[in-house]
């Protein structure tokens, strides 16, 4: 990501209109036709579900997740899914989208997204989404951009006001507190039986298990903060508000038309139409206002919120200063107030602190303390003491946090104990500790300090979870409180024909059973959160986490699109049985990228890309990242030399007979490529593959050998990655012990090696047979000009796919 947008030249695009318009989709589809990527996004909880949309795509191999509070990121991710103010500012990637660009003037987030809008730029491509609202103020900052409406794919008619026992299904009720969102939920919870809760506050873990059952249809209703207005996919009908005042960090205040029109445009998904309206202890909505919702007309953005970014670290008062500075810009406002800046100015003022900030290097470590989210949003004066004795660790002994101290900060907070309210203070409170955790180099040990806070806070997102179960969804609607064994726990279960059986158990928690006993959400959690690693796929396609059977593998569209099928669905509830699923999709992407060599096709396919390199890309996808010469040859040939490369940089290599991955032909990927295959044709690999390296042809049984990764050559198949190394052995004079060596390892009998070796371009008796005939006086034969050296093979370093048709 550069951070000045002239560094490099790169197309801006912005793509303004209302909800549903599919900005998001086609910014992550986009995103997936470059090699890299980076998407901010206004909420961690959006960043989490667009990292399951992404990772269901291209598996969670290649995609790095990076909010304050939460990093899943592999050894090579290519795409990073981020919040706005966690994208890495240092690393350049080809693609760059920001979302709801809009919030570039909220009075107190602004300055972040109007600095991105300023200085965030890709390589090749820029995309803003947001509001049409954004529009003269993108035209005028940004003046080269092309700036596009987006239209809504289907209708939103105001429907009046209604009471809560009218509401239709697929409905949410909107508030702006906790508590009046809790007390919607039991007045909806006696009327209809049950209810899904989604605060922002709430832990994405929480927020995932509550979602995912209103989703799945266990619940009808949802009842909500304004977190659903930002990008949230929820398949809802109706939005109806149970208030149009909100505390906006500063004053009550009634919402704007535009803020309504976010909220309300969550009803109605791609072609469906929605409703919105009021609940019936509100009065109607104005006309006015009802107008400009259903047409999506609303006054424009005429100034944004700025805050310098050319930071003076001399002193604490110089950086107060420039964090004060004017904008020189009439299009920009300073921001009036933010939570580091008040803690900056509040520790400026501590003596102590005062004597440790004399050089740059202090200052930015006060700085950087500053920055520290107040997840708490309690007594400001508190978590500002906290920042105090922060920085004072950080600035004595060995510059780090004393470990004691943190264990006195974290453990009351490992308690899963407690009612909604005190779990939720929980959940703030250990949320700062897993953002003071990531912080590079502020710990020792700072790895067990992140699973240790982690771990709290999943078992606090679990317990809430329940809790929210308990208190608003009736027992007669799901069978959440369930809790299942683990394999081989009691008798009843191993005596089971079912695999299942044994996770469906309703049982009580088992005393002493440490670790034996848990909820399904706790359970299914664990699968969503694991890593490719943790799974166990065997040849069949079957998979196993820990033991247990989740699902198999079965027959897709084609290889590269198996699809699942979960053992027994009817042991799961429909949120957990739907969270299972995206989760194993990813992995079933992950799998077939193995095969592949991890080639990125999507990256080469996208319609920017020349046609040629498209259909390389695409042949090579089709082939499990290996295909013949013949199917490469005219489009290799109509790549230009930047292209080559760029495939080349991916292990794309110009084999003797095959354009081929280099992973692909691993044996880890020939496994892979064996099962996706045996799965398409539904019928197991023939014996011996893919570890074999020859087999005879009858043992294929007519089936295709090229698809297992084998090349049928005279009365044997040898596996592709052997044909190759003999190939290119033949090639080279000086490779004859390499090529002997092979040929031993194939234990092929005379005849059969004598037709391998003339179908490979050598000659039965190799260098032997040479010498032999020399001393018999015999001369070599004559290479043909035109036709390479001896035995009619091509010149070291020619490609076949450089020759003419």
């Amino acid at each position: 990501m550069s951070s000045s947008p002239s560094s490099r030249p790169s197309v801006v695009v912005a793509e303004l209109g209302p909800t549903n318009t599919g900005k998001t989709y086609r910014a992550i589809e986009r995103m997936l036709e470059h090699d890299s990527g980076i998407i901010g996004l206004p909420l961690r909880l959006l960043a989490r579900e667009v990292y399951d949309r992404v990772t269901a795509k291209v598996g969670e191999g290649r995609v790095a997740l990076m909010t304050g509070e939460e990093k899943r990121i592999p050894p090579r991710p290519d795409y990073w899914i981020c919040t706005v103010e966690a994208m890495p500012t240092d690393r350049e990637v080809d693609f760059l989208a920001v979302d709801e660009i809009q919030l570039a003037a909220h009075r107190e987030r602004g300055h972040v997204f109007t600095d991105r809008l300023l200085h965030a730029r890709g390589r090749k491509e820029t995309w803003f989404l947001g509001a049409d609202t954004m529009r003269p103020m993108v035209q005028a900052l940004i003046p080269h951009a092309s700036v596009k409406r987006a239209t809504r794919l289907s209708q939103l008619r105001y429907a009046g006001r209604k009471s809560l026992k009218s509401l239709p299904p697929r409905s949410a009720v909107v508030a702006f507190s906790a508590d009046r969102v809790y007390e919607l939920a039991e007045s909806l919870r006696r009327l209809r039986g049950g209810v899904a809760v989604v605060l922002g506050a709430l832990s994405p873990r929480t927020r995932n298990a509550q979602v995912a059952m209103y989703q799945s249809g266990e619940v009808q209703y949802l009842v909500a903060t304004d977190a659903i207005g930002m990008g949230l996919n929820l398949d809802l009908n109706h939005v109806a508000f149970a208030t149009l005042s909100k505390f906006d960090g500063a004053e009550q205040r009634d919402l704007y038309p535009d803020e309504l029109a976010q909220i309300a445009g969550r009803a109605g998904r791609h072609l469906n139409d929605g409703s919105f309206g009021a609940l019936n202890t509100l009065p109607e909505l104005p006309p006015r206002i009802v107008s400009a919702i259903e047409s999506h007309r609303f006054p424009a953005v005429r100034s944004l919120i700025w805050r310098n970014s050319s930071l003076d670290f001399a002193s604490p008062e110089a950086l107060l200063d420039s964090l004060s500075r004017a904008p020189r810009d009439s299009a920009f406002v300073r921001v009036e107030r933010a939570d580091d800046f008040d803690a900056l100015k509040g520790l400026s003022a501590v003596p102590a602190i005062r004597e440790l900030t004399t050089d740059k290097a202090s200052v930015e470590l006060l700085w950087q303390v500053c920055q520290v989210p107040d997840f708490r949003k309690g007594l400001f004066g508190q978590h500002v003491a906290l920042l105090r004795e922060t920085f004072l660790q950080l600035t004595a002994g060995d510059g780090k946090l004393d470990p004691t101290w943190l264990g006195r900060q974290v453990s009351p907070l490992d308690d899963a104990s407690g009612d909604i309210h005190t779990l939720m203070d929980r959940l703030a409170a250990i949320r700062i500790w897993t953002y003071i955790s990531h912080r590079p180099g502020w710990l020792n040990d700072a790895g067990e300090w992140q699973e240790r806070t982690r771990r709290i806070e999943d078992a606090l997102g679990d317990a809430l979870h329940e809790r929210l179960v308990e208190r608003f969804v009736q027992r007669a609607a799901r069978r959440s409180a369930r809790r299942f064994v683990r394999a081989s726990t009691t008798t009843q279960a191993a005596a089971s024909d079912s695999p299942f059986a044994k996770l469906g158990l309703l049982l009580t928690e088992v005393p002493g059973a440490e670790g034996a006993v848990m909820t399904e959400e706790q359970f299914v959690q664990r699968v969503v959160d694991a890593t490719h690693e943790a799974f166990e796929v065997d040849p069949l396609g079957r998979i196993s986490f820990e033991a247990q059977p989740l699902a198999r593998l079965v027959r897709g569209r084609d290889r590269r699109s198996p699809q699942l099928a979960l053992a027994e669905p009817e042991v799961w509830t429909g949120g957990a049985r739907q969270r299972l699923e995206r989760r194993l999709v990813a992995l079933a992407r992950d799998l077939v990228t193995e095969a592949m060599g991890g080639f990125p096709a999507e990256s080469f396919t996208g319609e920017s890309r020349a046609p040629a390199l498209r259909g390389v890309a695409y042949r090579l996808a089709e082939g499990l990242g290996i295909i013949s010469q013949g199917e490469a040859r005219e489009q290799w040939r109509l790549l230009d030399e930047e292209s080559r490369e760029r495939l080349k940089a991916q292990g794309v290599h110009e084999g003797q007979r095959f354009l081929y991955v280099t992973g692909a032909l691993s044996p880890q990927a020939l496994e892979r490529r064996a099962m996706l295959t045996a799965l398409f044709q539904q019928a197991p690999c023939p014996q011996g593959i893919p570890q074999e390296p020859a087999l005879n042809v009858a043992a294929l049984a007519g089936r295709n050998a090229r698809a297992f990764g084998y090349e049928v050559i005279g009365p044997v198949a040898l596996r592709i990655d052997i044909v190759e190394r003999l190939a290119e052995g033949l090639r080279n004079p000086q490779a004859a012990k390499q090529v002997h060596a092979l040929m031993q390892q194939l234990r092929l009998d005379g005849g059969t090696r004598a037709q391998v070796l003339r179908a490979l371009g050598g000659q039965p008796g190799g260098a032997a047979q040479k010498r032999r005939r020399r001393r018999r006086g015999r001369k070599p034969p004559t290479a043909v000009p035109g036709k390479g050296g001896a035995h009619g093979q091509e010149p070291a370093g020619s490609s076949r796919f450089n020759e003419r048709p």
